[in-house]
């Protein structure tokens, strides 16, 4: 698949490190190291980062759902903040956009706009999930990649791809090289929910899903190197 444009969706927690907290400056250089090869190869990026590293809404049993999930969303922001601070020092251009706009820290998301800036090699970072509750960064990765037509979502996570049961409990688990979007919907994998699996699925929006960890992934993927788990929608 020759990729022209795609959705990165970075974990927040692969953000953290070994740290599973706040940022790890070792590992945000790095992946922002990797982007830059990705831009230079003259591929459009967009950015979705999750924001499990400060906070997740759905664990805070005792707090109303609809705020503790948009603690979530402002999480996120931050952690478009400090990555695209470590792209630019990398040397690329960046956006912070969100679907409401937040001071002069981010801009209002608007879909021709986002284009039009990776058209012009902007690295462009959506920030503050879909801005409604009881939908996770997944669903926003999917959406603003179907918005603005990329060719894959790569999802970049602290796993290294999509396993038959949790490899952390089964040591016996077994991966997957590829499969259909609509295993992840029969089957109920988990390693994205639901409700964004089937719309990729209506989409038709291919993702892959690889561990972040792993020495140049980001670039591995784009040059279409087998590593992780390729969904086809």
């Amino acid at each position: 698949m020759e990729l022209k444009r795609i959705l990165l969706k970075l974990s927040g927690e692969a953000l953290a490190g070994d740290a599973h907290h706040g940022f790890s400056d070792e590992e945000v250089t790095r992946v922002a190291l990797e982007v830059k090869k990705v831009v230079d190869k003259g591929i459009q990026v967009g950015v979705v980062i999750g924001g499990g590293n400060f906070w997740r809404g759905r664990s805070s049993n005792e707090m109303d759902r609809v705020k503790a999930d948009q603690i979530g969303m402002l999480a996120t922001v931050m952690n478009c903040i400090y990555a695209a601070d470590a792209f630019r020092r990398a040397g690329m251009k960046c956006r912070i956009t969100s679907p409401y706009a937040i001071g002069d820290v981010t801009e209002l998301y608007v879909r021709d706009k986002a284009i039009e800036y990776m058209e012009q090699g902007y690295v462009v970072f959506y920030a503050g999930g879909t801005s409604h509750p009881y939908v996770s960064t997944d669903m926003a990765a999917v959406l603003r990649a179907i918005e603005t037509k990329c060719d894959a979502i790569l999802s970049a996570k602290a796993i290294d791809g999509v396993y038959d049961s949790d490899p952390k409990v089964n040591p016996d688990a077994k991966k997957y090289d590829t499969m259909k979007m609509s295993d992840i919907v029969d089957q109920k994998l988990g390693v994205i929910d639901l409700a964004s699996a089937v719309l990729a699925m209506e989409n038709h929006m291919p993702m892959l899903l690889f561990g972040l960890s792993e020495k140049d992934s980001i670039v591995r993927a784009v040059s279409g190197e087998k590593i992780g788990t390729m969904v086809e929608a």
